[in-house]
């Protein structure tokens, strides 16, 4: 099916954004009339996403991070996580439960399971240097009266 709605934001790589993505991601999918659960699933899965940019990609240091989405007539989501910044070495490395670069500090290393758990599709690309995308798929359980179409 073709899209049907897309949103694309940039924002600076700053701790307070992440609350501010998950809101954006919140206020774009409303139209797909989600429960509750699916609202959290994609809510907390974008945010482990921003922050991983933030802290991981950026830290600590400046640039930008853009969320775009779009959804079609289906209820299918596609939300797109990019920094530019450090990117990862070892993507199915990072992957694992547990690992994490920043061993003294309070980060679990679950940030990538969580995005897996909640979402029905995750795909990581990165290169050392060049920054990272993380690609998530939701698939929204239309009811009759929730059906988008396009304007």
């Amino acid at each position: 099916m073709s899209v049907i709605n897309e949103m694309r934001l940039d924002f600076e790589a700053l701790p307070e954004n992440e609350a501010f993505a998950r809101l954006v991601i919140s206020g774009f999918m409303l139209p797909l009339d989600p429960t509750m659960e699916e609202m959290a699933d994609v809510k907390t899965a974008v945010s482990e996403a921003v922050t991983n940019a933030i802290v991981h990609g950026y830290g600590g240091g400046t640039g930008f991070v853009r969320l775009s989405a779009s959804y079609d007539a289906a209820g299918e989501m596609q939300i797109r996580v990019v920094d530019h910044g450090r990117g990862i070495d070892d993507v199915a490395r990072a992957r694992q439960p547990f690992f994490t670069t920043s061993p003294g500090d309070d980060r679990s290393g679950m940030g990538f399971t969580v995005m897996e758990s909640f979402m029905d599709g995750l795909d990581v690309e990165s290169a050392p240097g060049r920054g990272t995308t993380v690609c998530m798929t939701k698939r929204i359980r239309l009811r009759d009266d929730a059906v988008p179409q396009r304007a």
